[in-house]
């Protein structure tokens, strides 16, 4: 009986995932446990999931089509801004799913783009020391690939949202031990001047 509950989660899942389908409780979405499976966002205060996959993806370098296709790089094109920074937004252990209290954060950001039309965002996934480097670098994307899903829920145009996955190679605390690896699970914001 437990496998066969498994793997129907499993399913659900994937199937939500393959799918790309989009949480809207008014019309009888997905659950906030499928959405969590799946690496959707959900705001634990109130149990409803803000945003479950969609535009994004896995290589390290969203952004326009166009500027994928010509390899273009914020880092490469602009400056980077200096005058604001924002908070990270951090993960459990082996998650993607961003917690309700984390989502202010991503709001800030969001909110900061829409004052500022000429500025654009790399979003940057993380993870701690464990896993292996393939994992850790496929977490990250992740991370980052779900922060940019909620950033384009908030409004803000895809065109101006790229992410990238620093796996474990940055971390931002040094050390073994929950108190260094929960500051090392983090998605960072990298705003642009065009």
């Amino acid at each position: 009986m437990k496998f066969n509950t498994v793997m129907s989660v499993v399913a659900v899942a994937l199937a939500a995932a393959l799918t790309g389908c989009r949480y809207d409780k008014a019309n009888g979405g997905a659950g906030a446990d499928e959405a969590a499976l799946a690496g959707g966002v959900t705001d634990e205060a109130t149990d409803e999931v803000a945003f479950q996959d969609g535009p994004g993806g896995s290589d390290g370098q969203s952004g326009s089509l166009a500027d994928i296709a010509d390899g273009k790089r914020f880092e490469d094109m602009y400056a980077r801004c200096n005058d604001v920074n924002f908070a990270p937004v951090y993960f459990g252990l082996d998650s993607t799913v961003v917690a309700g209290g984390e989502l202010g954060k991503i709001d800030a950001v969001a909110q900061h783009l829409a004052d500022n039309q000429n500025r654009v965002v790399v979003v940057e996934g993380h993870c701690d020391e464990r896993g292996s480097n393939e994992y850790n670098m496929s977490l990250g994307e992740g991370r980052a690939v779900i922060v940019r899903n909620y950033l384009i829920q908030s409004g803000v145009g895809a065109e101006r949202i790229q992410t990238r996955s620093y796996g474990e190679e940055r971390p931002a605390v040094m050390g073994e031990g929950e108190e260094a690896w929960s500051k090392n699970r983090r998605g960072e914001f990298a705003i642009f001047q065009k």
